[in-house]
Parts: C-alpha cells; sequence; structure tokens
C-alpha cells in the first residue's frame, strides 16, 4: 500500500458550511474567485472548482500512490472555536471526506475546548486512523500536558497522532495580517511547529512512552537543530526517537538529505499537502519506498 499521509480537500460540505460564517475561518465569494478567510493571515485564494473528489483520485493514481490520508488543516483554526461552532465544521469535514470515498482515509478532528478521550474513541470507532491537532495545542509543556488525556487516549487504542500548522486552541486570534500570502507559512507555520515538536521531545515523550507521532512539514526541520539543542543540553536523543515520524510536505531533496542525515530515511513519511502546494518530485528508488509504503505502515502500527 503506497500513501500519502497529508492531503485536504475542499468538499462541498465543507465550502458550504465556511461560507456560512460571518468570521474566520471562513470563505467567501471574490468575483470568479472563492477567498479563504483565517484570523491572523492576509486572505487567500482557493481553487474550490478544481477540487472535486474524482479529480484528487485521480491526481492519487498520477502520484504512483494507492491511497491519501485527508485532514481537517489546523491552519484553518477550526479546532479552536466554540464547542458549537467547532463541530459544525468537523462534521461539515467528516461527511465531505464520507462522501469522496476511496482511495481516502481520513485523520479525525476535535474540538479541543470540551474533547474528552470518549471523542477520540468516538473518531477511531468512525474509521479514523489516528487523531490531527494544530501544533498550538503541544506548542508548551502546559499545552502539552491539556492535551495529555487525548494523548494517553490515542496511546491505549494504539493509533497515532498527526501535528498539523495551526494555531493555539486556547488563545484568541483576532484581524488579519498586511503581509504577503506565504508568509504564515514561512514564519507561524516553522516556528509552531518547532515549538511542538520540542514541546514533545522535552515532556510529551515521558508522558506517553508508546505514541508514535508523524509531524508535518519535516516538523518545521526542527531535528535539524540538534548541534544547538546539544550545546543548550536538552534531550538529544529525541533525534533517535523511532516512534517520531516527519511527512515530507513542502519540502524537497535539500531538506530531506539534511534529514536523512540527521533521524534516518526510516522515519520519514510522504506527505503531499495537496491541494495547498504540489509535492516535490519523489526520490530515486528505494527511498521512495520507504516514504510511502515501508514506514508510513509503521506509523499506522503494521510490525516493523
Amino acid at each position: 500500500m503506497r500513501l500519502d499521509v497529508h492531503q485536504h480537500l475542499w468538499s462541498e460540505p465543507l465550502v458550504k458550511a465556511l461560507a456560512r460564517r460571518a468570521s474566520a475561518p471562513r470563505v467567501r465569494r471574490d468575483g470568479c474567485r472563492w477567498m479563504l478567510e483565517l484570523a491572523a493571515e492576509p486572505p487567500s485564494p482557493i481553487d474550490v472548482a478544481g477540487d472535486a473528489p474524482d479529480r484528487r483520485a485521480a491526481l492519487v493514481c498520477m502520484d504512483g500512490l494507492d491511497r491519501a490520508l485527508l485532514s481537517l488543516s489546523g491552519a484553518l483554526g477550526v479546532e479552536g472555536l466554540p464547542p458549537d461552532e467547532a463541530r459544525e465544521l468537523i462534521g461539515a469535514y467528516a461527511a465531505g471526506v464520507a462522501d469522496a470515498g476511496a482511495p481516502f482515509g481520513t485523520w479525525g478532528a476535535l474540538a479541543l475546548s470540551d474533547a474528552t478521550p470518549a471523542d477520540v474513541d468516538a473518531s477511531l470507532d468512525g474509521g479514523s486512523v489516528g487523531i490531527c491537532v494544530p501544533a498550538g495545542a503541544l506548542s508548551t509543556p502546559a499545552a502539552l500536558d491539556r492535551s495529555g488525556p487525548l494523548l494517553e487516549a490515542l496511546e491505549r487504542r494504539d493509533a497515532p497522532l498527526f501535528v498539523h500548522p495551526g494555531p493555539d486552541p486556547w488563545t484568541e486570534r483576532n484581524g488579519t495580517v498586511d503581509a504577503p500570502p506565504w508568509w504564515a507559512a514561512m514564519t507561524d507555520y516553522v516556528a509552531g511547529m518547532n515549538a511542538a515538536w520540542h514541546a514533545f521531545v522535552a515532556r510529551g515523550r515521558a508522558a506517553h512512552p508508546r505514541l508514535r507521532v508523524v509531524f508535518a512539514m519535516l516538523a518545521g526541520c526542527a531535528p535539524l537543530h540538534l548541534e544547538r539543542l546539544t550545546a543548550r543540553g536538552g534531550p538529544i536523543a529525541a533525534a533517535r526517537d523511532r516512534l517520531l515520524f516527519y511527512d515530507t510536505s513542502s519540502y524537497g531533496p535539500a531538506a530531506i538529505d539534511a534529514m536523512v542525515a540527521t533521524v534516518g530515511i526510516e522515519q520519514l513519511v510522504h506527505g503531499s499537502d495537496r491541494p495547498v502546494v504540489a509535492p516535490a518530485l519523489p526520490p530515486a528508488g528505494a527511498w521512495w519506498d520507504a516514504l510511502v509504503q515501508r514506514n508510513p505502515a509503521r506509523l499506522l502500527g503494521a510490525p516493523a
């Protein structure tokens, strides 16, 4: 089974639910375009019409894959909305995934302001391979502790955690930013993924010794700072943690080569981040097999 662990889908139910909203996160028409509005980010266009499930399924095949896992993007900030608002959008996301059918699987999403371990169980029992949370939910030791019961539930069920760029769900974000469209992806997202990785290796691993975790966008390349971590007395054994995985979304050969030298090819998995970006050309030979077959199988719980 050749797998892409990281895709999103502008499904009809999700777009309709976002379009009904009067405040971020929401989508709105701007002439012939759909615009996405997020708190503390500049508005950006999205290709709703080009994101039909049959077209996306064809792209999975064209990418040389058998299956792709969809997630609700943590960057939307849905998980931090008031519970009723969050559950409405999460329900729309789930309906869109169900409508998409094969070859798609799903990462579950939770309304984190009042989520309980029972919600984790319900999502897994409904077919999710694991749970996706925004990086802000793990970005400090205190936030990690607050999420602890949910992570314990995942660990008990032997299901993985997917950490995706996204804001702290317990801190309100307002307004927009006068910045280029790529600004948040190169600042907030990278910093947030770095913080989540460092918080997990500092405290999360000891608390959840069997939990498998995959970080989007190579965890913002956090492991590449291992020399600095060593100099400051941090937990350098984190680079050799066999239960931490890194998806390659938005990165290409230079970053992948550096990560392989630091954590090993066995910890990298293929994540395309479609439709946000087009994936880079795959590495040759055995590396590609590891990224799309062997390593994702271990992430999802297959025997090593």
